[in-house]
């Protein structure tokens, strides 16, 4: 069910036309920098867009303009983990890193432990009004979630086709506060 799911989402979100996705993505952004937690938060860490996810550009470019920490994940495929950098110019920090997503240039990887994050911006195939999500199936973020300061929030930004009644959640999968799309912000937990 969550593959047939995962699969139905991604299709969905792919037949967004670019520039949907792009007015979507823009909509989600600035109800994003809305919310008192984000203002509030002075490290950020967030992923950096990748087949037709909401975009999050804006959000690393604003987020440096307005001097926050900014820092996206480097994965460590063997180990299943993420790693959080701290980037300084985005995008010239960054090149095509694990499954061609933009991640720091080895020459620009600045770790940043975990404990430091504010909020997590987290992304998803899918999600339920109850904040829990269905990923990618890797499990990345999950584990890395579970490491964080129980004082970091998690903000998953979607387009509104990636909410659903059910997203077959299991007990190890790590729920988020907040679920924003064009449409809502879902104040989850």
């Amino acid at each position: 069910m969550k593959k047939e799911l995962r699969r139905q989402i991604i299709q969905a979100r792919l037949d967004l036309s670019p520039e949907a996705a792009a007015e979507k993505s823009e909509t989600i952004i600035q109800k994003l920098i809305s919310l008192p937690a984000y203002q509030e938060a002075g490290t950020i860490m967030t992923y950096v867009a990748f087949n037709q996810e909401v975009e999050t550009k804006g959000l690393i470019k604003y987020s440096l303009s307005q001097r926050k920490r900014v820092l996206v994940p480097v994965t460590v495929k063997k180990d299943r983990e993420l790693i959080p950098s701290e980037v300084f110019h985005f995008p010239g920090d960054l090149q095509p890193g694990t499954w061609g997503i933009l991640e720091p240039k080895p020459e620009c990887f600045r770790p940043v432990s975990p404990s430091e994050i504010d909020m997590v911006v987290v992304p998803g195939v899918a999600f339920d009004k109850n904040g829990n999500r269905l990923g990618y199936g890797g499990g990345f973020y999950d584990r890395f979630l579970g490491k964080l300061p129980k004082t970091s929030r998690f903000v998953a930004i979607a387009f509104e086709l990636q909410i659903k009644d059910n997203v077959y959640h299991q007990e190890h999968d790590q729920p988020v506060h907040w679920v924003i799309t064009e449409e809502q912000v879902i104040k989850a937990k």
